[in-house]
């Protein structure tokens, strides 16, 4: 029993020894294998473009919004969707019957007016031929009573036929004023008549207006691309005039109205090119150039943003009104500059923690911007010694595409290679960047 018990033992000492010398050893090959790897790119040579995004809507450069001024039924449509229409061309006819009877009611409220005014005048001619017979009746009284006053002296008439003829002559000076009233009387008739005459005739016009006014025409030359209304609906124009069509007057020429932030339009200038994609071509890109950049905000849940109009050319008709567009304005363009990927910018080592690295790092970066001034803006990258260890290296950054920054000064040079990430053989997994050390600028 003794010897078994010993047995026993001696091979559990040794298992424990084999265990622990695993172990070790295993720690050992696994340190070995957690030293640090990198991944490089080399520093080469491009183009780079600073560009502003945006989003937008096509629209057509012009559109005309086609409605009717009189209200009533549709009772035939000349025009339909993608429908090309010229100047002057019948798109729609409402029911004219009403405004026919309207018409035919004017016309003859005209001619009524017109024979008030013949009569009117009739009466003034007839007032004028009695003041002129009441002035030859005073006249004739006059003669009579100034020959009888001399005799009614001389006593050959009686005061009876002297007294007479005062009478008569005073009668026919009172009916010469009725008779000159009467004709003041039959001239403002006539004046009326005339005034009648002519609102008769205005009543006629507006009544022949608002018959036109049933026939719809298109304003413009151009392409229908909405239409509201169908034979038999019932339009009412009495507040506003009801859009019946929308008319795009040229699609071979569009317009993309981007909505650019604050911060942003400041960069952006008239002339500028402009790149965009739509989502029904996405393997295609469309250009065309800053037109306007209006001054109105436009604010949506507290953010600010301006209208800034793309001219774009639509000769192949391929681009339509209210598709959206992805939209580049390219703010600055440099050919053959020493470039960098942004994931460069963003990389941090383990080793960057130290105390003296970042001693050097920022003494790099304070020489930097003396010398620099304000041609550019200060960055770090890393490269790796003689050592194999991560070094920082001071540069001065110029204008970004969002992927790869400019290189303007700084100890980078072409075919040099910049630390983008690195990798961990221990764990299997990559450690591509810190918390990124600095944005490229904007200019």
């Amino acid at each position: 029993m003794v010897n078994k018990r010993k047995k026993y033992l001696i091979a559990t000492v040794v298992i424990l020894i084999i265990l622990v010398g695993g172990y070790f050893i295993y720690q050992s090959m696994d340190q070995k294998g957690a030293n640090q790897k990198f991944r490089l790119v080399k520093v080469e040579r491009g183009d780079i473009a600073f560009v502003v995004t945006a989003t937008g809507t096509i629209n057509p450069v012009t559109t005309v919004l086609v409605g009717s001024q009189v209200s009533g039924t549709i009772k035939a449509l000349y025009a339909d969707y993608n429908s090309r229409v010229k100047q002057e061309e019948v798109i729609a006819q409402i029911d004219p019957a009403i405004f026919e009877a309207q018409v035919e009611q004017g016309r003859a409220n005209v001619l009524n007016s017109q024979a008030n005014q013949l009569s009117a005048q009739s009466n003034l001619e007839n007032a004028k031929a009695n003041l002129a017979k009441a002035e030859v009746a005073v006249a004739d009284t006059k003669r009579t009573l100034d020959r009888n006053r001399p005799l009614l002296e001389r006593n050959v008439i009686a005061q009876a036929t002297l007294d007479t003829a005062q009478a008569n002559y005073d009668t026919a000076v009172a009916q010469r004023d009725v008779a000159r009233a009467q004709v003041e009387s039959a001239k403002s008739q006539v004046e009326s008549s005339k005034a009648q005459v002519e609102q008769a005739k205005a009543s006629l016009k507006v009544a022949e207006t608002n018959l036109r006014y049933t026939t719809i025409r298109s304003p413009v030359n151009g392409i229908v691309i909405a239409r509201n209304v169908d034979v038999g609906q019932t339009v009412a124009a009495s507040l506003q005039a009801p859009t019946l069509f929308t008319i795009a007057k040229d699609l071979t020429q569009m317009q993309v109205d981007t909505n650019v932030s604050e911060a942003d339009v400041g960069r952006v200038a008239v002339g500028q090119e402009a790149i965009f994609t739509v989502d029904a071509y996405p393997e295609r890109t469309f250009r065309g150039k800053v037109s306007e950049i209006r001054n109105a905000p436009i604010t949506i849940q507290n953010v600010v943003t301006y209208d800034v109009v793309i001219q774009v050319d639509n000769k192949d008709l391929k681009l339509k009104p209210g598709m959206t567009a992805n939209v580049s304005v390219q703010i600055e363009h440099k050919e053959g500059v020493l470039k960098i990927p942004n994931a460069a910018l963003r990389f941090r080592p383990e080793s960057s923690k130290t105390k003296e690295v970042d001693e050097k790092r920022k003494e790099g970066l304070k020489q930097m911007k003396s010398s620099t001034g304000e041609g550019g803006k200060p960055g770090r990258g890393w490269v790796l010694s003689k050592e194999g260890k991560p070094v920082p290296i001071s540069i001065v950054l110029g204008i970004t595409d969002g992927t790869f920054s400019e290189v303007s000064a700084g100890g980078l040079k072409e075919g040099m290679e910049i630390i983008i990430e690195e990798i961990s053989n221990k764990k299997g997994t990559t450690q591509s960047s810190a918390p990124p050390f600095m944005g490229a600028p904007r200019r």
